[in-house]
């Protein structure tokens, strides 16, 4: 087995709120990989006195903990224990009823001996190889069909929206939102890698058309995560200086990769 991580903050100034990590069972069968993109709240209070790094670091260690130890447990399931698990540990001092309060978008991972199961909530995405080399990606695009004009880029950004009916989910301190997730299970058998990216990494395929699915597949797997994370900071930093075109964005995000090949 061979795995990879690599992330790298958007502004190496501030911390990196994004989380992965691979969780590897002591007995040798199966394992786990999760990554998390931590949603930067407007300057605007968010009821919470942790910051986002503090939030997903304590969601994806309990997702990890949980999706190794507790086989039994659906990823549905596995999710809704890590967000309750993570809103008690600061219920006491937060008003996690906040629409801002700390939260994150996921991708999950499980792989045994007979079976894959997925997991992606909002927008990270989990792309699956299968051993002819076809590339399947896993996304959440409800996110990408909400009209842009939904979407506010003030103090109070997209809060009609999120983890509303009819708008997109993360994962924040409601438990019932892990029934939002896109999940599925595959026979191993049909599963040679799986690499998740938080959006900063998949710019190079949805922001900057470099290539599709399979060609960024292609990048992780031959060239690493570290490298394909230098092809989307020399895209931004070209696209920065290029003044015929309007700023699609943040100039620069944190990307997160994580690559398991079974």
């Amino acid at each position: 087995m061979r795995t990879e991580l690599a992330t790298r903050p958007g502004d190496p100034s501030r911390p990196n709120e994004d989380f992965a990590s691979v969780g590897l069972p002591a007995s040798g069968q199966g394992g786990a990989l999760v990554v998390l993109d931590g949603v930067t709240p407007p300057a605007a209070r968010t009821g919470c006195l942790h910051p986002v790094p503090w939030f997903t670091a304590r969601l994806g260690g309990a997702l990890t903990e949980l999706s190794v130890s507790q086989p039994d447990l659906t990823l549905t399931e596995v999710l809704a224990r890590a967000i309750a698990r993570t809103a008690e540990a600061h219920a006491a001092t937060c008003d996690l009823s906040h629409p801002r309060t700390p939260q994150a978008t996921v991708a999950l991972a499980r792989w045994s001996a007979d079976a894959v199961e997925y997991l992606v909530l909002c927008d990270s995405a989990l792309l699956i190889e299968s051993p002819a080399g076809e590339v399947t990606p896993v996304l959440d695009d409800r996110l990408s069909r909400i009209p842009r004009r939904s979407l506010v880029s003030d103090a109070v950004a997209d809060a009609t929206v999120r983890n509303k009916e009819g708008g997109f989910f993360t994962a924040a301190a409601d438990p019932a939102v892990a029934g939002r997730a896109v999940t599925g299970t595959l026979p191993r058998a049909d599963v040679r890698a799986l690499a998740a990216l938080t959006d900063g990494a998949t710019r190079w395929t949805e922001r900057f058309h470099r290539g599709g699915w399979a060609e960024l597949f292609t990048v992780v797997r031959k060239e690493g995560a570290e490298c394909l994370i230098d092809r989307v900071r020399a895209l931004e930093s070209a696209d920065a200086r290029d003044r015929t075109q309007p700023r699609r964005g943040k100039a620069h995000d944190d990307a997160t990769v994580a690559y398991a090949e079974l």
